[in-house]
């Protein structure tokens, strides 16, 4: 499910509801934190799953790659008693900052945080006008980069297999012709053009511009490597016993966390160019019937709950397996040099 990233009361992600985080009920379930343990926070956010952990006497390091989040973090550091740990870094490199074998519990929530989103001058959201950024970590390319500078080819496939959207290549086309009089800038200058290539039908349920928005951003940041990147980190820094909750709000990141799973649960696929199944030892049983999906209450309170989903798995003695980009089903996008 696409979630509209306009701000708007009823169908963006975040708003009203930034401070609630999505299934917390059944994250603390899979996760069952307890004192003395050592659990990771792979997207601390504005910790709403680390408050809870530690509310259950486990101690926590909390990962963020946006440098406004690990500040605002810190007042809850303070009051942790040496229970919390922030580590401004990409949760991919889980490993430059834990022992392997050493955690008890690794936790994600993937994507963009509602904080972000509420932030006009980051520039994830269309409808609070800002410049065309959307740099969780606010380095490398912004988006306003990839549309000004990306072949019209590259932004079809961007917005077509990152975005789902069925009108990518005359969108694309549409940019390519708009940048030559003006470059982009803003979040409005860019969804007002795609509203006019692509109008809104009285039976769509979200804006014309979420689609690219989304692919944009997912690019911007490396969402979905950086998803696969920390899914074999976690494997590798959790010990025997340890669990991994990953929850998810795109199809294709539960893509990704599905087929991770299938992969570590014993009976793995080959590579494209071989296709023969590998029998090894599972690294991961599978914790309770998946997917979680939120109920109707708690998608009532909060919207964005409507296209989570999570999976958790509970890793075994088995030496981690390999990693690989053929292993998981990322995409292979390159219109920009980081």
């Amino acid at each position: 499910m696409m979630v509209d990233m306009g701000g708007g009361d009823s169908d963006a992600q975040g708003g009203p509801v930034r401070h609630i985080p999505v299934l917390l009920r059944e994250v603390l379930e899979a996760l069952g934190p307890a004192s003395s343990e050592t659990i990771v926070d792979g997207t601390f956010g504005a910790g709403g799953y680390t408050s809870a952990i530690l509310d259950a006497g486990a101690s926590v390091i909390g990962f963020d790659r946006d440098p406004e989040a690990i500040a605002a973090g810190a007042q809850m550091a303070a009051a942790s008693a040496g229970r919390l740990k922030l580590v401004h870094a990409r949760f991919s490199q889980l490993l430059d900052h834990v022992e392997e074998a050493s955690l008890d519990g690794v936790v994600l929530d993937i994507g963009v945080s509602s904080m972000q989103i509420d932030e006009a001058e980051r520039g994830f959201s269309f409808m609070r006008d800002g410049p065309l950024d959307m740099r969780m970590a606010k380095s490398g390319i912004s988006a306003a980069d990839v549309v000004n500078r990306a072949k019209a080819s590259d932004l079809t496939r961007i917005f077509g297999i990152l975005g789902e959207e069925r009108h990518s290549g005359r969108i694309a086309r549409a940019i390519e012709a708009e940048r030559a009089k003006q470059p982009f800038s803003t979040t409005r200058q860019l969804a007002g053009l795609i509203e006019k290539v692509s109008p809104r039908r009285p039976q769509d349920k979200i804006h014309p511009a979420t689609r690219v928005f989304q692919a944009l951003r997912t690019y911007v940041n490396d969402e979905l490597g950086e998803l696969a990147g920390a899914l074999f980190a976690a494997e590798r820094a959790l010990k025997p016993g340890g669990r991994l909750v990953v929850v998810s709000f795109h199809s294709l990141e539960d893509r990704i966390v599905k087929r991770f799973f299938q992969d570590r649960s014993g009976k793995a696929s080959g590579s494209r160019h071989l296709p023969q199944t590998i029998e090894r030892k599972a690294t991961f049983t599978p914790i309770g019937k998946q997917p979680v999906t939120a109920g109707e209450a708690e998608c009532e309170i909060n919207p964005r709950a409507r296209s989570a989903k999570l999976r958790a798995g509970l890793r075994t003695d088995a030496a981690a397996g390999p990693a690989g980009s053929d292993i998981l089903p990322v995409p292979n996008l390159v219109a920009l040099g980081g």
